[in-house]
């Protein structure tokens, strides 16, 4: 059982304040410091510091939260599979961000479900960032995601290497010989919003050129990916996204891939859970039948 005051520590480090925290758990104030305190002198170490009015961690502090958000995960898995077992039913829950939950899991899915028809599965789609704050807080036990992370802070595995490619019509006139990614500039660039995983790729790209997306003559966002393609196959500009994505469009001539002489860029999309999770070779089993 996860000792009460570890939640206290989770929630004073999410507001980074006592009062705060102990307005949200409905306890005093001193009651935070009470639980704080009894944990330092548990581990023999001060959890955190002040500089000035602002508080933040020690390095003792930030390796016990890491800990503790593992612990915390476990905690509520372990509570879901146990009662998986009074209920005789398999329970999946899990995260993907947006090109993986529609383009790419959605076959490997199908397969498990064919394997095990009396599971429920719980798929959430959402961006890297939020994805993993839901593993940390055990609202998912793990997700395959094609954003960066913190590898100190998650185990994972690599699920596939994806090519990430620029697009456009099939009968789209490039304003520029379309050679490099800096004869791209004068064309209007349709992307997705920030945060998404497909901008936080390109604009990696675009950084080691020293480059950003506001250096395309006209940006136009749009949130949805099909919105997106339609848009190119409509000759309204270019995109940048992964090749599994538009591979349908692509191969019946919709859209069309703009061909660098660069080195062609890939990107990997992993399979991500907490960092020394005890249910790890369970997740490694999961890994194994959604790839397969």
């Amino acid at each position: 059982m996860l000792d009460f005051r570890m939640d206290t520590l989770l929630m004073a480090c999410k507001y980074m304040n006592f009062t705060k925290a102990a307005e949200k758990m409905n306890i005093t104030q001193p009651g935070v410091s009470q639980h704080i305190r009894y944990l330092e002198e548990n581990y023999g170490i001060k959890i955190f510091k002040y500089e000035g009015k602002k508080m933040n961690l020690t390095k003792e502090g930030e390796v016990l939260l890491n800990a503790v958000t593992t612990i915390k995960h476990d905690d509520v898995f372990l509570r879901e599979k146990l009662n998986e077992l009074k209920k005789e039913q398999r329970k999946l829950i899990f995260g993907t961000t947006l090109t993986i939950g529609e383009f790419v899991i959605p076959r490997r899915l199908a397969s498990y479900l064919n394997e095990c028809p009396d599971a429920s599965v719980q798929m959430v789609v959402s961006n890297t960032y939020r994805l993993l704050k839901r593993i940390d807080s055990g609202g998912i036990d793990f997700a395959i995601i094609e954003g960066y992370f913190t590898k100190s802070e998650y185990d994972y595995l690599t699920y596939s290497k994806e090519k990430y490619i620029a697009i456009c019509g099939y009968e789209y006139k490039l304003r520029g010989k379309g050679e490099t990614i800096e004869d791209m500039l004068a064309e209007r660039l349709i992307i997705r919003e920030p945060g998404s995983g497909t901008r936080e790729i390109l604009e990696r790209l675009l950084g080691e050129k020293n480059l950003t997306v506001n250096d395309f003559q006209n940006i136009v966002e749009v949130s949805n990916m099909n919105a997106i393609k339609s848009l190119v196959e409509s000759n309204c500009g270019i995109t940048f996204l992964y090749e599994v994505a538009a591979r349908e469009e692509i191969e019946a001539c919709r859209l069309k891939e703009i061909k660098f002489k660069e080195v062609n860029f890939t990107h990997d999309f992993t399979f991500v859970w907490r960092k020394g999770s005890i249910f790890a070779e369970r997740y490694r089993e999961l890994f194994k039948m959604l790839k397969s």
